[in-house]
Formats: structure tokens, sequence, C-alpha cells
């Protein structure tokens, strides 16, 4: 997959969970964007690639409940930022624990990927004083 259809397909995807989370963040006002959607602790009969992948989600739902401003654009930014960061920690799971050699390969492209969005979007952040 070329790096724009990957980007584009990517964007799709993002836009449709923007507007699948929308309606539930009407469902849910004021309980916040993640609020209850931890993932589960982690079980004592757990794969290690098992609690690495409760231990990413926890920790990506927790970083995005953020204090939603009103600000569309800066709201954005800051929900995807650990939303990326959630993404290289579950290809850092594969990458570590999988076997597919094809997996392994998509992980590491994702990692690359999302490492250069966060810095744009940390970027953006500073330059707009956000």
């Amino acid at each position: 997959m070329t790096g724009f259809v990957s980007t584009r397909l990517a964007l799709g995807l993002v836009a449709a969970l923007a507007l699948g989370g929308a309606a539930l963040a009407q469902q849910h006002q004021g309980h916040g964007s993640h609020a209850g959607h931890g993932a589960p602790a982690a079980k004592a009969g757990d794969s290690a690639a098992t609690t690495a992948y409760k231990a990413a989600n926890t920790r990506m739902h927790k970083d995005m409940d953020i204090a939603f401003t009103g600000d569309a654009d800066a709201d954005f930014v800051r929900g995807m930022i650990p939303h990326h960061q959630g993404a290289i920690d579950m290809a850092r799971v594969i990458l570590a624990h999988g076997k597919d050699p094809a997996l392994k390969k998509l992980a590491t492209g994702i990692i690359a990927e999302q490492e250069k969005e966060i810095a744009m979007m940390r970027e953006w952040l500073k330059a707009n004083g956000k």
C-alpha cells in the first residue's frame, strides 16, 4: 500500500470513528469521551501480549479523555496524539510477541507513520499557541 493510499485510508477511518464518536459523546455527555471504557485489568492467565495490549489500551483511553475546549482543531489534535501513541504501543506489542512477518512489517510502518504524525500535531499545537 502506498503512503498516499494508506494515509487516505487512515484519514477515512479517522473520519468514520469521529462521526461515530460524536454520536456516542452525545449519549454520554458530561462523562468524558472514554469514561468507563478502560481495558479490563490483566488476569493471572493472560499472555504477556494480552497484558501489554490491555495496558496500552487502558493508557490510551485514559489519555484520550481530554477536557474539551470547544476548539474543534485543538480538541482533535489533543485527542489524536494519545490515540496515535496507542497505535504505536500496540504495534510494539506485535513486534515483541507476534509471529507473522507481514504483521510485524505493518507494525513497523505504523510506528514510523504515527511518530511522524504525532510530531506534526505537537508542532501544530506549539505553532498555534495551544
